[in-house]
């Protein structure tokens, strides 16, 4: 697949998602940033803004297979990778897949099981195969994970461990709608829209999954100045030396942001990442990787701040065209 190609790919999933999920343009470009950089991601809003749906809708218009593991705190790690069952009639054990094999998998509320099950999915997410009772499984490509936490309760929940934070490529912001969007969201349903019930939105694949693991193997080959690999470097590599910063991102970070940027590029019709390109994904990439000195919490300093000031004071290279 050309970048044309991809790029006429990555409009139709957009616009198809568009169609059916309202007001969250920002939402859909970095999920499908992740999702065309054969990354992972992780959304945080608020309960009803429509997560879910975005899941459901991305898997539809992919033709892809879709999986949901509601995340409870008797969850186990079997619930998620599946495991040997004995069958009494042939008296032997037989692998029962878990929802983890798929295509597209929604965890839902993940940081509502305990970390041991939360663990469950680190292998498959950073390997895209799971170990059980000794014997590796591969997963099929593509393997995507959406993953859904609620930052306002707190009751009932674990945080994420650090390594897993690490295995998403962004962290997305769920905004609630403006009141223009939530009249849109209104009269959709006043026009019979059921989001329960997305058979009846008539959603039309716009892409196979054969198709979208090419797109994935295309990005790859979008040309990248060394000026611009340099300042991924060193944006990164601030992270480590800010005053306000404990743990800084590890080179992992420093991948997701030349693969996302890759896929920005194509998006923008271009066959060549720009500084431009880079900045727009720091946020997302770096804001779940930082770890803030105690001190700096106390005086009020947030991960998102510390970004904004190491994209502000990073020198930028010029950006060239080929």
């Amino acid at each position: 697949m050309d970048p044309h190609e991809t790029t006429r790919a990555l409009e139709a999933v957009n616009a198809t998602i568009r169609s059916v999920v309202h007001g969250q343009p920002e939402v859909i470009r970095q999920v499908l940033v992740a999702l065309f950089a054969g990354g992972h991601v992780l959304l945080e809003g608020a309960p009803g803004l429509g997560k879910t749906l975005l899941a459901r809708t991305l898997a539809r218009a992919l033709g892809c297979r879709f999986r949901r593991i509601q995340f409870t705190p008797d969850l186990m790690p079997a619930d998620v990778t599946g495991g040997n069952i004995f069958n009494q009639a042939e008296h032997r054990f037989e692998f029962m897949a878990g929802p983890v094999f798929t295509e597209v998998l929604l965890a839902d509320e993940i940081n509502r099981a305990p970390a041991r099950t939360q663990a469950a999915l680190l292998e498959a997410m950073g390997d895209r195969q799971v170990t059980i009772d000794g014997a590796t499984r591969r997963l099929a490509r593509p393997f995507f994970t959406i993953a859904t936490q609620n930052p306002i309760e707190s009751e009932g929940t674990w945080p994420l461990p650090e390594a897993q934070l690490d295995r998403f490529m962004l962290k997305v912001i769920v905004p609630s709608p403006p009141k223009s969007v939530e009249i849109a969201i209104l009269q959709a349903h006043l026009a019979g829209f059921d989001a329960a019930s997305l058979d009846e939105a008539t959603i039309t694949p716009v892409l196979d999954a054969a198709s979208l693991v090419r797109a994935q193997d295309a990005l790859r080959r979008v040309h990248v100045e060394p000026p611009v690999v340099d300042y991924i470097a060193e944006l990164v590599g601030r992270t480590r030396s800010h005053r306000s910063v404990l743990v800084g991102a590890s080179p992992r970070a420093s991948v997701a942001l030349l693969s996302g940027a890759q896929v920005i590029a194509v998006a923008e019709g271009r066959d060549f990442v720009i500084p431009d390109d880079v900045k727009e994904l720091a946020a997302p990439v770096l804001r779940h990787r930082l770890i803030l000195h105690p001190e700096a919490e106390i005086d009020g300093a947030t991960a998102e701040e510390v970004v904004a000031e190491l994209v502000r004071d990073t020198p930028t290279p010029s950006a060239r065209t080929r």
